[in-house]
């Protein structure tokens, strides 16, 4: 009954005494602005967005990528890694069981004993046992830490697979704007090739200047010169591509144009607790707590640790009665050691502990106020593309009239060949500056996904074969 009364305290101290503070999430300043309700908005991020571009081809690049890239399978075994060091840790809080044997032949006839006992032989084999009482919580403050350090390296992995999708998604999109840059490109300088074929030919029978064949020459190399360019870009582009694909540098896949993209929808406001599933927030939390339960850790060794120790074996000098019932031998003892003197050792881990925990806040705030900075940047982009693109729109619709009745004048001989040069180099400028404004909206638009983080993260992390380590992991 003695026993189980003193059993019954060790275990109460133990469960009572856990040094070093308790985590407490930081108050946050929220921007009372973000307007949209948490359901519509959820609705909207939570899904596969990227599949709302309409583009098989597309689906089946991030598809490829979620599977293949290196980045991501890396990411995976660090949280493999993370995984083991709580195993490891969890250990602690059980016994600790081991088996030893040994076998030797000694003479002991000239080493003074009294009575000698010449040569002989000792065989034994024993079954030990450890256990630290965690009286001090030192035990559970690693196991918090080890088991927050594991949930950061899994939200690591899932930032990892963030800026994968985005990342697919918003190159995919920009090679998809430079194939539109370069058919344009070909069709002006076809275009300018015909008039300059036509100009030779007047030329020849002295119905225009060389002047004006000259004009139309060097409009003609300034749209060849610009095909180069844009196909030594198109294939910079496969080349990224093709590495977040986990593939050697080749080819794309080509799907819809890229007026041919549906855009998805994107609420004008968001709430702010979205942000909270974004997993650098995540990932800087749990190294918060991390952090904090190091505190623990470190003030735990002020402390005495206190184990248990057992043993049960056989002994015998005889190999063939080592396993007789009078050959039996066992051990049970505790230990205890604390510190006296350390000359500043454990002032210093404490020290440092709590520095890393006031660098994890810190880390933890900054964070969440890029998430806000970029939410907002992308919106702001998103929304401002559109206005761009709506007006470079009509801005080349009206350079469209321009060179076509700039044509009609010239034909009808009211004006010079260099009014429809001028017309139709405006016009093929704001061609391509329309086609590049329209990339840059969409990647904007990209962009605010990326900056939610959000429930489609979950749909792109169930497109991996393999399994999750973190939700199979049972953790406590």
């Amino acid at each position: 009954m003695r026993n189980l009364l003193i059993a019954a305290f060790l275990l109460t101290i133990s469960a009572a005494c856990t040094v070093g503070p308790d985590y407490e999430r930081p108050e946050v300043y929220t921007p009372a602005d973000w307007t949209v309700s948490y359901e519509a908005a959820t609705a909207l991020i939570d899904t596969a967005w990227w599949r709302q571009f309409n583009d098989p081809v597309l689906d089946d690049l991030i598809a490829t990528a979620i599977t293949n890239n290196l980045d991501l399978r890396a990411a995976m075994a660090r949280v493999d890694q993370f995984l083991g060091q709580l195993r490891t840790t969890r250990s602690e809080f059980f016994p600790q069981i081991g088996y030893s044997g040994s076998a030797f032949r000694q003479d002991d006839t000239d080493t003074g004993l009294s009575p000698p006992r010449g040569e002989y032989s000792d065989y034994q084999g024993l079954i030990s046992a450890s256990w630290e009482l965690d009286l001090w919580g030192r035990i559970r403050r690693s196991n918090e830490a080890a088991r927050a350090e594991l949930l950061a390296s899994e939200a690591g992995r899932r930032s990892v697979l963030l800026s994968l999708v985005t990342n697919v998604a918003s190159n995919y999109i920009i090679l998809r704007g430079l194939d539109r840059q370069l058919e344009i490109s070909i069709e002006t300088a076809d275009t300018y090739r015909d008039s300059l074929r036509i100009f030779n030919y007047r030329h020849t029978y002295g119905t225009v200047s060389q002047v004006e064949v000259s004009q139309v020459e060097s409009e003609y190399e300034d749209a060849l010169q610009t095909i180069p360019e844009i196909e030594s870009q198109i294939i910079q582009q496969q080349h990224l591509l093709s590495v977040l694909l986990g593939q050697n540098p080749g080819p794309i896949s080509r799907g819809n144009t890229i007026s041919q993209l549906t855009v998805p929808a994107i609420p004008a406001g968001l709430p702010a607790e979205l942000l909270e599933q974004r997993p650098d927030i995540i990932q800087a939390e749990q190294q918060l707590i991390a952090a904090n339960a190091r505190i623990g850790v470190a003030k735990s060794l002020y402390f005495p640790t206190i184990s248990l120790t057992g043993a049960f074996g056989q002994s015998s000098i005889d190999s063939d009665r080592l396993f007789d019932s009078d050959s039996a031998i066992w051990q049970i003892g505790g230990d205890i050691l604390g510190p006296i003197f350390t000359f500043g050792d454990i002032e210093g881990q404490v020290m440092t502990s709590e520095a890393a925990q006031q660098e994890a806040l810190y880390n933890y705030r900054q964070s969440i106020l890029s998430a806000f900075r970029e939410v907002e940047d992308a919106l702001i982009a998103t929304t401002k593309g559109r206005e761009r693109q709506e007006a470079q729109g009509r801005r080349t619709r009206t350079l469209e009239t321009y060179s076509r009745l700039a044509k009609y004048q010239y034909d009808a001989g009211t004006t010079s060949y260099l009014q429809v040069l001028d017309a139709n180099r405006s016009l093929f400028s704001s061609q391509l500056d329309y086609v590049q404004n329209q990339t840059s909206t969409l990647v904007s638009l990209i962009d605010v996904y990326r900056a939610l983080g959000g429930g489609w993260v979950n749909v792109a992390d169930g497109m991996l074969q393999d399994s999750d380590p973190v939700a199979d992991a049972d953790l406590p």
